[in-house]
């Protein structure tokens, strides 16, 4: 048996208690991985805060990185002492998403990797980038993923385009980067100077406080050199996405991946219209895409940005953090 952190069902932070769950030995397909750590996601916090608690107890936490200590028959991809990182969806591999809802996401419709040991089958994992600290790869399950498949699989950024980011979480923080890595011209937003100077050190080359600056969107078409923003990674939600859609360029493309801002609100049809706007709904990605992120990262040796590690018995604390917004990329828990 080993230890792992459990939610009651209806979730809560009254209701994460400290228990145990046995790992099975591995069998065909099947890999045995140590735990090291996990990074914190809004989905992890919508499960964890009860906001979408689950009906029966559950392990939380999609992202979690480690080390393999037993592999199953047959088993090829993956050997004993090799770094691991868990994929979003086990179930999805490559080609066009068919996975609709969380029931096979860990940490929501099955257990997560808030625990010590797990036995899963291979699809469960990719291999981390080579040289990673298992607390910098449990950061790419989640966020890294959805930012890399909103530039790189859905719009095939290239150098010279243009890209606008929103905010300073995860999703954000690595689709700046991966910009950056691409040769693309970025423009970020938040309502804190002193983030946006973090943001620029970063690599961002314009940046717009959203607070002082209520139609940021004109602001960042202005900025884009009169033609509008090639890619945006809207992470806002109803709030945001008309400012998102005045920013971009016609023909631009939206990745619509946050609901930080509610979950439903007035659409401007007739901006998306006149526009001929390409909004794509973005949940994470495959397997496939997730190990060819980790192929770039191998080749041109970037490193997340980690704002606060937090043990696993932390959890609540390290959520309650995440609510406060203080954070400048990922938050994570050490195991």
């Amino acid at each position: 048996m080993s230890k792992a952190i459990i939610v009651q069902p209806g979730g809560g932070y009254q209701n994460v208690t400290i228990g145990s769950r046995e790992a099975a030995a591995p069998k065909a397909g099947e890999i045995t991985v140590r735990l090291h750590a996990n990074s914190l996601n809004y989905h992890d916090f919508a499960v964890v805060s009860g906001m979408w608690g689950p009906t029966e107890p559950r392990i939380p936490m999609a992202d979690g990185a480690g080390e393999v200590v037993a592999v199953g028959a047959g088993v090829s991809e993956f050997k004993v002492g090799d770094a691991v990182v868990s994929t979003f969806f086990p179930t999805w591999q490559s080609g066009v998403p068919h996975v609709e809802g969380f029931a096979t996401v860990p940490g929501d419709g099955i257990d997560g990797y808030a625990r010590e040991l797990v036995t899963a089958s291979v699809a469960s994992f990719t291999l981390a980038p080579k040289g990673w600290g298992h607390l910098a790869s449990s950061t790419l399950t989640t966020a890294a993923l959805t930012a890399w498949r909103s530039l790189m699989a859905d719009d095939h950024l290239k150098a010279g385009d243009t890209v606008l980011v929103q905010g300073t979480g995860g999703v954000s923080i690595f689709a700046l980067q991966f910009a950056k890595l691409a040769g693309a011209t970025v423009i970020a937003t938040s309502s804190s100077d002193a983030k946006l100077e973090k943001l620029s050190a970063l690599g961002a080359d314009h940046v717009i406080n959203y607070k002082s600056t209520p139609q940021w969107g004109t602001l960042a078409h202005e900025m884009s050199g009169g033609r509008g923003v090639d890619h945006i990674v809207e992470v806002g939600g109803p709030a945001t996405l008309e400012q998102s859609m005045l920013a971009a360029r016609v023909g631009g493309h939206i990745s619509v991946i946050g609901i930080l801002t509610g979950l439903a609100g007035d659409f401007p049809l007739v901006t998306a219209l006149i526009k001929q706007l390409r909004l794509q709904g973005v949940l994470v990605g495959n397997r496939e895409q997730q190990q060819a992120m980790v192929k770039a990262i191998n080749a041109n040796g970037m490193q997340p940005v980690v704002d606060k590690v937090f043990a696993v018995e932390e959890m609540v604390q390290a959520f309650q953090y995440q609510e406060t917004n203080q954070h400048f990329g990922k938050i994570c828990l050490q195991i």
